[in-house]
């Protein structure tokens, strides 16, 4: 599994109903794209308190030809057209489980990023965050959750995506505008090694 994220920060005054229209008329486009398990079309709103106003798609790929075959394809290319080319993240996955809500249409997403200190160990903070993975799958309001590292910064990214509301301490949270999932099932459960 790989993990992708691009972040579109807008003006304070744009119109995010431009962005929700955007996914409602093109975000079936990757319902069927190859190698894709899930695609969470996420965006933050100053007027519900976020620091900025983002699009913010996340993406669990199953496979990195699929990845592949986005970015350097039409799909992207779009992103890139209207908004410019944005910085994309891309994390190796460690580990990732449906949660208790699998089957709910998730409305909300948390995002947290943590730094893996200069002194510790990679293999203790990667199995820490694995161990954390592994009990926030278990709690209510779960659909599904990833844990995934970029070793060229040092970074952990924890994604997970919620029935309702996510709590408080879980990070940057987005609303979930929409859900592409055409490999989800082939996204590999429990830890990846």
């Amino acid at each position: 599994m790989h993990a992708m994220q691009y972040e579109i920060t807008l003006p304070a005054d744009y119109d995010m109903g431009v962005i929700r229209h955007r996914v409602a008329t093109r975000g079936h486009l990757l319902d069927d794209f190859p190698g894709l398990g899930l695609k969470a079309y996420l965006i933050r709103e100053r007027a519900d308190g976020a620091p900025v106003g983002q699009y913010a798609p996340f993406y669990l790929w199953a496979a990195p030809e699929g990845m592949n075959a986005f970015l350097w394809g039409a799909g992207f290319q779009g992103i890139v057209d209207d908004f410019g080319r944005p910085e994309v993240r891309h994390w190796s996955g460690a580990a990732y489980d449906d949660g208790p809500a699998a089957g709910a249409v998730p409305r909300y997403a948390a995002r947290r990023r943590d730094r893996i200190g200069e002194g510790e160990r990679p293999a203790n903070a990667v199995g820490r965050a694995v161990a954390a993975h592994a009990r926030l799958v278990r709690e209510d309001g779960v659909v599904a959750a990833a844990v995934a590292v970029d070793p060229r910064h040092w970074e952990l990214v924890t994604f997970s995506l919620w029935a309702d509301a996510a709590p408080e301490g879980a990070g940057d949270v987005f609303q979930v505008l929409r859900v592409s999932q055409p490999r989800r099932a082939a996204l590999r459960r429990g830890r990846h090694w």
